[in-house]
C-alpha cells in the first residue's frame, strides 16, 4: 500500500484525531500510534504535523486537554491526555456527513469509464 502524505491528509486530519478521541483519551504519542495502526501502515504523521491540529482543536473547544494526573508509576516527563468534547463530537457527526458526501461525488466522478 502507498504511504499516505501530508498534501492528502490536509483537512482530513482533525476529522481523523476526533474520530480516534471517540474511541477513548489518549496523548498525543498514543493519538499517533492509532492513527498509524488504523492507517494500516499507510499513513505516516510526523508530532510536528499532529500538535498543531491538536491545538487547533483545543482553541475551537472541540476537544479539552489536561495534564496527566497520575502517570502510573512511568517514568518520563507529564503527558497532555485529550478528550473529545460535545462540541467536537458534533463536528465529528458533521464531519463524517461531509465525508459521505464528498466521497459519493468524487467517487462518481472518478469511476466513471467513458
Amino acid at each position: 500500500m502507498r504511504r499516505i502524505d501530508g498534501d492528502v491528509l490536509r483537512g482530513h486530519l482533525e476529522t481523523m484525531v476526533l474520530s480516534v478521541l471517540e474511541r477513548s483519551d489518549a496523548h498525543g504519542f498514543e493519538i499517533l500510534r492509532r492513527l498509524e495502526a488504523m492507517g494500516c501502515g499507510a499513513l505516516r504523521l510526523k508530532e510536528g504535523t499532529l500538535y498543531p491540529a491538536l491545538y487547533r482543536l483545543e482553541k475551537a473547544g472541540s476537544v479539552r486537554a489536561a495534564w496527566e494526573e497520575n502517570p502510573g508509576g512511568r517514568r518520563g516527563p507529564r503527558r497532555r491526555v485529550y478528550r473529545i468534547t460535545r462540541k467536537g463530537l458534533r463536528q465529528l457527526i458533521r464531519a463524517r456527513q461531509t465525508w459521505r458526501q464528498f466521497v459519493s461525488v468524487v467517487g462518481g466522478i472518478v469511476e466513471t469509464t467513458a
